[in-house]
């Protein structure tokens, strides 16, 4: 247990658990942060062992990668965890949300840009975990031997959606025991799931049925590096917008180191063990790319149980990205509570993620999105640690809660030098891109010139970093010294 943290006040966050939450992007006081790192660690793990992570080691497999490649990718993707943890250690510090910390850099309206492509990007996951519900919903009706049609498919979609708008609704201690206990429900069925595939795993008849379809029995490099850059998008670096609204839960005295390694390896472990398991269960059938993760081939004693214990999991994890994308509506300036952004992110989602069902080219959509918002996602994260280190870890709470004036307020709320590494770093990315096989398809310069590589994040986080460092070595520690 974290020094300082009583029994009492964890027995009173439990209790406040299934209770309305009421706060939003407002500070949370030194005295009300019960959460500790072990807590931290079990929410992200919670969050993780999920049948979506499943899906993204069979997609990256549906690629053309072989199973040694897809290792590759899953192990060098999920490194980036280490950058949920980093981007972890601001809430402990100000008690406040990721989208709030962020008007540091940027300014209270000059962070109202990252805002909305964060909010933007929140509901888009959003959207994924909802289609994957209603997927999972199918695929039981369709093992079930039941018959549906539009109208029946419509009446999932609805219902799905006023069935995710709950937990966000009740907020954060709701989310983190809901979580605790998914993640040890889910830890066993996975560990059958894996004591059920990798004994059938055979890398030779997958690369004969390869071969008999005319297909390579691997990929090249530069195709592994955009499976790399898909599974980085919907791990550490994805999760990096959402992370200091849970970690200001955590009271200020936190040792930094825990606050890291709690974040980085819940997020780590569970994903990696999934991913592999989902490239496995690819080989073992490519069906499993086409919903649930799961081989057509289970019988129904594991098939039924799974997917019935998949619907809480995908809500759940669901929660997190509706919780987040409702706080970041308030950071962007919508005058709403978190209550009524969470009914409007719902809504949203729920119309869009219609859109997508009746689309049907979910897995192209997918891709697409996963691949393209690294353009802004890998620039502002740059720009958040750089600031966060030229500042050593030192903000002025009450001016990041501010309307105006203030420590940030700087030039009419707009910090131009963020803005200017911001938009440096999303053209960096942008010009080493390879969106080949996303929809819309687009292959940048350097890509193209590199025979189709992808190192968008690096180069989006690296380029963003520096020119925000060259532009405000000075001015920032200046800044956080004149607060202390």
């Amino acid at each position: 247990m974290t020094s300082g943290t009583t029994d009492t006040t964890i027995l009173e966050d439990e209790y406040s658990a299934f209770k309305v939450e009421q706060r939003g992007i407002d500070l949370v006081p030194e005295d009300e942060r019960p959460m500790r790192p072990a807590n931290l660690f079990w929410l992200w793990a919670g969050a993780i062992w999920n049948v979506e992570f499943l899906v993204y080691g069979a997609l990256i497999m549906s690629f053309g990668l072989s199973f040694g490649e897809a290792v590759i990718a899953i192990v060098a993707g999920n490194l980036s965890y280490a950058l949920l943890g980093l981007a972890s250690l601001q809430g402990p510090e100000t008690g406040t949300t990721a989208f709030m910390v962020s008007r540091a850099p940027f300014g209270p309206n000059g962070n109202r840009l990252p805002s909305l492509c964060n909010w933007l990007t929140q509901v888009g996951f959003e959207v994924e975990g909802l289609v994957l519900i209603v997927f999972v919903v199918e695929a039981m009706f369709g093992r079930g031997g039941i018959h549906y049609g539009t109208g029946l498919k419509v009446v999932f979609i609805v219902v799905t959606v006023l069935l995710q708008f709950v937990v966000p609704f009740l907020g954060h201690p709701t989310i983190t025991r809901l979580l605790n206990y998914l993640s040890v429900v889910f830890i066993a069925v996975f560990v059958v799931m894996a004591v059920l595939v990798v004994p059938h795993v055979d890398l030779h008849h997958l690369a004969v049925t390869r071969r008999a379809q005319h297909l390579s029995t691997s990929a090249s490099w530069q195709v592994v590096t955009t499976a790399a850059v898909l599974l980085i998008a919907a791990g550490g670096l994805g999760w990096t917008e959402n992370a200091n609204d849970y970690s200001r839960y955590l009271p200020r005295r936190t040792p930094p180191a825990e606050t890291f390694w709690a974040a980085t390896l819940g997020g780590a472990v569970p994903s990696i063990l999934l991913e592999l398991l989902g490239a496995a269960a690819y080989v073992v059938s490519p069906q499993a790319t086409g919903v649930t993760g799961v081989p057509s081939a289970f019988a129904n004693w594991f098939f039924w149980p799974f997917l019935i214990l998949a619907l809480p999991q995908l809500f759940a994890i669901n929660t997190l990205d509706l919780y987040s994308s409702g706080v970041t509506l308030q950071a962007l300036g919508v005058r709403v509570n978190r209550l009524g952004a969470v009914v409007i992110d719902t809504v949203v989602a729920g119309g869009v993620t219609a859109l997508v069902i009746f689309k049907g080219s979910f897995y192209n959509d997918l891709s697409g999105f996963l691949g393209y918002i690294v353009v802004w996602l890998a620039p502002w994260f740059g720009v958040l640690i750089t600031d966060w280190v030229l500042r050593r870890g030192r903000y002025h709470p009450p001016s990041l809660a501010a309307a105006s004036g203030g420590t940030y307020w700087r030039n009419g709320g707009v910090h131009w030098n963020a803005i200017a590494a911001l938009v440096a770093g999303g053209g960096a990315a942008a010009l080493w891109i390879d969106g080949s096989s996303y929809q819309p398809s687009f292959t940048s310069p350097i890509s193209s010139a590199t025979g189709g590589t992808d190192f968008s994040w690096l180069v989006g986080i690296v380029v963003a970093s520096v020119v925000y460092w060259v532009l405000c070595r000075r001015s920032v520690p200046a800044e956080a010294a004149a607060d202390r």
